[in-house]
C-alpha cells in the first residue's frame, strides 16, 4: 500500500519578500530546484534538500509549509543559514538524516554549481530540533574530501559507537577523472578518515550505460558518478553502499573502519560484493529488522535486500516514480521516498511544467513497527 504526501508541478517556496519571489518566477530559477532527499523529524514536520546546482536555489535546506492548502519550502533553519557565498551557513546539502535523538545531521557539500568548494565550506552540520539550535559544525578538510572533485553525497550516522559514515562520489569535477570513497568521522577525536578511496566499488561501473523507460539516460554524456547510496544495518555492524553508475551492492565491516590502526590496504581487501540488484540506485537506507531499502532507478520504485539470506526483491513500482532518489523512514511503519525527474531536468528534457506529479513525495507501509536502521 503507497499512497502520494504531497506533489508538485515545480517546487515553490514561501518567500519572506516579494523581491525574492519576482526573481524567482522572472528566472524562472524552479527549472533548476531539485527535491534531493526528504526525512520527517519526530513531530512529524518534512524536510528538504535542494542542492546548489545553480546558484540562483533560494535555500538548499528546508522544511515543507503548508499555505493556502499548497505545500511550500520554507528556508531550514532559516533564511540566513542559507546565504550563498557565506562559507559559515548551509551552502549546498544533499545528504542529511535526523537522528533518534531528533537531531539533523546536514552534509554541506560546499561547493555551488560544481565550482570548486571554498576553504571551509565542506562541513557536518548538527542541528538539534528539538530547542532549534545549532550543536556543532565541524569542517572537513580538502586533504578528506577535495574541494576541487568531492562530490559529498548521503551519511549515516552511528550514534551507540560514535561514527559517521559518509559517502563522497567524487564526481565534482566534469571531464576528469573520478574520485570516489568513503568518508569516516569519529565523534570522539572530532577527526575523519579517508578509507576505500577510488577502491573499484566507490568508483563508476567501467562503461556503464543505462535507460529508464528505454530511454538512454544522459545519452549526450555518459553519467560517471561513484559511492553515493549508503545505509548502515540496525546493529552497526554493516556498512552497505553502492555507486549510482552501476547496479552492484557493496558492504563492509565496521569495526574495520572504527579502528584506525587497520591499514587501508586491509579494508581495500574486505569489501563483499553482495550482487546485482537489478538497477541502478541513488539512495539507501536500512531498517531495524535486518532490511536495506533501494531506490530504483530503472525499476522506478523502491526495492529491498533481505541480509538474513542475502536476496534482492522488488517492494513498490509506479510510472509515476521518475528517478526516486532519497529513502528514509517515519518511524511509524512506513518508508518515505521522493521522486524527482532528475535525469530529465538535468539533461534539460521536454517537461511539461503543468504535470502536477512532476515532484512527488511517497509513503509506503512496510510493517508495524518497522523503524529506521536508527532504532536498531
Amino acid at each position: 500500500m503507497y499512497k502520494i504526501i504531497c506533489h508538485w508541478s515545480r517546487l515553490d517556496w514561501h518567500f519572506p519578500q516579494t523581491v525574492m519571489k519576482e526573481e524567482f518566477e522572472t528566472k524562472q530559477i524552479w527549472k533548476k530546484a531539485i527535491p534531493a532527499s526528504v526525512k520527517v523529524d519526530h513531530q512529524g514536520q518534512y524536510y528538504v534538500s535542494v542542492p546548489r546546482w545553480s546558484p540562483d536555489i533560494p535555500a538548499t535546506m528546508n522544511r515543507i509549509v503548508v499555505k493556502e492548502d499548497k505545500p511550500l519550502l520554507e528556508a531550514f533553519p532559516s533564511w540566513a543559514w542559507n546565504e550563498v557565498g557565506d562559507i559559515t551557513t548551509l551552502q549546498s546539502v544533499l545528504g542529511f538524516e535526523i537522528d533518534e535523538y531528533n537531531r539533523m545531521w546536514l552534509l554541506d557539500q560546499g561547493k555551488i554549481a560544481f565550482e570548486p568548494s571554498p576553504d571551509g565550506s565542506q562541513k557536518l552540520v548538527i542541528w538539534d530540533l528539538n530547542s532549534n539550535s545549532l550543536v556543532d559544525a565541524i569542517v572537513i578538510p580538502d586533504e578528506i574530501a577535495p574541494y576541487r572533485t568531492s562530490f559529498l553525497n548521503d551519511l549515516v550516522v552511528d550514534n551507540k559507537n560514535g561514527f559517521v559514515y559518509i559517502t563522497d562520489s567524487g564526481c565534482g569535477y566534469p571531464d576528469h577523472p573520478l574520485r570516489g570513497g568513503i568518508i569516516v568521522y569519529n565523534m570522539k577525536t572530532k577527526s575523519f578518515r579517508r578509507v576505500l578511496d577510488r577502491q573499484f566499488s566507490t568508483q563508476d561501473f567501467p562503461d556503464f550505460h543505462f535507460q529508464i523507460d528505454y530511454k538512454p539516460v544522459f545519452k549526450n554524456k555518459p553519467l560517471r558518478i561513484g559511492v553515493g547510496g549508503i545505509a548502515l544495518s540496525g546493529d552497526r555492524s554493516t556498512l552497505y553502499y553502492c555507486q549510482l553508475t552501476g547496479r552492484n551492492l557493496y558492504a563492509v565491516h565496521t569495526k574495520l573502519l572504527r579502528n584506525e590502526q587497520i591499514p587501508l590496504e586491509q579494508i581495500n581487501s574486505s569489501v563483499q560484493v553482495l550482487g546485482s540488484k537489478g538497477t541502478t540506485t541513488d539512495g539507501m537506507h536500512a531498517d531495524n529488522r535486518g532490511n536495506l531499502f533501494y531506490t530504483m532507478l530503472e525499476g522506478k520504485g523502491i526495492g529491498f535486500f533481505d541480509a538474513r539470506d542475502r536476496s534482492f526483491h522488488k517492494f513498490v513500482s509506479d510510472d509515476r516514480m521518475l528517478w526516486v532518489d532519497g529513502v528514509a523512514f517515519d518511524q511509524k511503519g512506513s518508508i518515505i521516498f521522493n521522486n524527482n525527474r532528475l535525469h530529465e531536468m538535468v539533461e534539460d528534457h521536454e517537461i511539461d511544467w503543468n504535470n502536477p506529479y512532476n515532484l512527488i513525495i511517497w509513503k509506503a507501509y512496510v510493517g508495524k513497527d518497522v523503524k529506521s536502521y536508527l532504532y536498531g
